[in-house]
């Protein structure tokens, strides 16, 4: 079960990723202001990712560009205009002098983003590189100083990272280092700082039993916690082993709550609208996970549970409303596509 973005999306996702990278403001600055001299426009502490709202949004909505082209631009499915203009905006935004100031931002404030956006970073990296053109290297090359500060941020880190952060939204940490695992490589990361992550997971999670997956979802998850981990250790054990401790950390996964797609009473609502994300993303770790399955009931099950999912989320992708169109697209990428870098 290992889908391909379909073509359909190809024009619909670019329009959206297109007009939010480049859209400063509604803005929410992840930033800590010491003085009134850094009363800044965003554009001038992210000049490489200043749109969409957010930083993480405005990187990973640059990741479903650079995806966009990797997929479509040699079918002709992504027209040659639309194809055009996503180039001039990526030469525009993934320059050496823009990225070199997000990376010394990122340096400056080794919080910031972690490991969310650091993640998507990485993605995005990985990203430029396998789309295996001159103006892809190039943007890799642009984003290498970035991504090498995120594995020196990564390895300050993790040692310190006694806990893991489990809660369905930004901060969680299998999904940040699930989506490194899947990135690291490709982007430039060395071997240590990947073996690191893997360990950390491994350390976190492998005691894990009884997920109560009753408490799922939060009023405002874009994330499963009980599923984001699962993912995060297929990345992690082997097949056999990985199977076990699913049925120890999920047992009777067949009659969980987990299959059934939320109640989203209020699409437009910031915090309950993130619940729209949360379809996407457990149709994307339902999907993965039952990859690692043999055939059998769990596995289809949770095959239906994504398709399910995918049925909820995927209308309110592009709905007019910037509070979901600034970011929705790229998890139904993630749900339709196969993962980061890949």
């Amino acid at each position: 079960m290992s889908p391909t973005l379909p073509a359909p999306y190809a024009v619909p996702f670019a329009e959206l990723a297109l007009a939010n990278v480049v859209r400063e403001y509604p803005n929410a600055p992840a930033h800590l202001y010491t003085g009134p001299a850094e009363l800044v426009a965003p554009r001038t502490l992210h000049p490489a990712f200043y749109g969409a709202y957010d930083w993480h949004s405005t990187v990973h909505m640059h990741w479903l560009l650079v995806r966009l082209l990797r997929r479509f631009a040699a079918t002709g499915d992504l027209p040659a205009a639309v194809t055009t203009r996503v180039h001039e905006v990526l030469n525009s935004h993934l320059t050496p002098e823009n990225l070199a100031v997000e990376a010394a931002y990122l340096r400056g404030r080794p919080h910031f983003e972690r490991p969310y956006g650091w993640a998507w970073l990485v993605a995005l990296a990985a990203e430029c590189r396998a789309l295996a053109t001159p103006e892809g290297d190039r943007w890799a090359d642009a984003l290498a100083p970035a991504v090498t500060t995120v594995g020196d941020l990564l390895t300050d880190w993790l040692p310190r990272a006694t806990y893991p952060i489990r809660h369905g939204i930004h901060p969680n940490s299998a999904f940040g280092l699930g989506l490194i695992l899947d990135a690291g490589e490709r982007a430039g990361l060395p071997r240590p700082v990947l073996d690191a992550v893997a360990e950390r997971l491994r350390t976190w999670f492998a005691p894990d039993h009884d997920a109560p997956t009753h408490w799922e979802p939060s009023g405002q998850d874009f994330l499963s916690p009980a599923l984001t981990e699962a993912d995060a250790m297929r990345r992690v054990l082997p097949v056999q082993q990985f199977r076990t401790w699913l049925a120890t950390f999920l047992p009777g996964l067949t009659d969980s709550p987990l299959l059934t797609p939320p109640v989203i009473s209020d699409p437009s609502d910031p915090q309950i609208g993130h619940l729209l994300g949360l379809t996407l993303s457990r149709a994307a770790a339902l999907r993965t996970i039952a990859d690692a399955l043999d055939e059998g009931p769990a596995r289809t099950a949770l095959t239906a549970s994504a398709e399910a999912h995918l049925a909820v989320g995927l209308p309110a992708v592009s709905s007019g409303d910037f509070n979901t169109d600034h970011w929705l697209a790229t998890f139904a990428a993630l749900a339709l596509d196969t993962p980061p870098g890949h």
